[in-house]
């Protein structure tokens, strides 16, 4: 019987598989990507297996979680660096313990939350703790439901002056979640944060190359519709995710 690890290498390569198909048609390719190998509902020792396996970019969403597993890992002796982003809903009172730490923070949904991360992140810069303003993504909730987090697409055009303007924080893009078990509202939802990135480009001059979008269950469909950074966590952990 197969280990775990070597379910996660084989499922690595089936997914590099997937991408490169999606990707060949939209004209891309695989340097265009980051895929975030989402390790939130697993351990450490998932972790350095996906790490044998050749990711290098994590996704917690949990800043405890994001702490305790760069402390174990740094803890394991031979294995390569690796990038940790924070993906899930950030609490004012825990920026503190991500800042230093994710490298790239994807769930900026309000104003509110992009100046305290801001604040924060200035006064470190000050104290020299950090070398440079934070790498955010603005969350917009472009399919509109209710239980998504994020932005509205005019609160982010009402908003997007302001937001430059905060000097903790550097905006390299925009997150969406679609909804789940529609393709075509999928496809609808990453063709519309794809759509806004561009008119927010157009209008404010700023670059924004960053498009995080695509899950386990449609990952595909956004690297169609051009995003950048995909977070997939069953398909690469869960040997019951069933890839077609």
């Amino acid at each position: 019987m197969d280990t775990y690890e070597d379910m996660v290498a084989e499922r690595r390569v089936q997914i590099c598989a997937r991408m490169d198909d999606a990707l060949s048609r939209s004209g891309r390719s695989s340097d265009d990507v980051t895929l975030v190998a989402v390790s939130k509902t697993v351990g450490t020792d998932e972790v350095v297996a996906a790490i044998r396996a050749g990711y290098r970019v994590f996704g917690e969403n949990r800043p405890q979680e994001l702490v305790r597993k760069m402390g174990e890992l740094g803890d394991r002796t031979g294995l390569p660096q690796v990038r940790f982003d924070m993906i899930g809903n950030l609490q004012t009172n825990k920026i503190n313990a991500v800042l230093g730490r994710a490298v790239l923070i994807h769930s900026i949904g309000s104003a509110h939350l992009a100046e305290a991360v801001s604040t924060r992140a200035a006064r470190r810069i000050e104290t020299g703790e950090l070398q440079s303003a934070v790498d955010v993504l603005l969350e917009v909730n472009v399919s509109g439901e209710e239980t998504k987090s994020g932005f509205a697409p005019d609160e982010v055009r009402a908003s997007m002056e302001h937001l430059m303007e905060l000097s903790g924080i550097r905006i390299r893009g925009l997150m969406t979640m679609a909804p789940r078990g529609d393709k075509g509202a999928a496809r609808a939802t990453f063709s519309g944060l794809r759509e806004l990135r561009d008119e927010l480009s157009s209008v404010y001059g700023i670059e924004l190359p960053e498009l995080s979008c695509g899950m386990s269950e449609d990952f595909d469909i956004a690297l169609e519709e051009g995003s950048t950074i995909v977070r997939l966590g069953r398909v690469v952990f869960d040997p019951a995710f069933a890839l077609q």
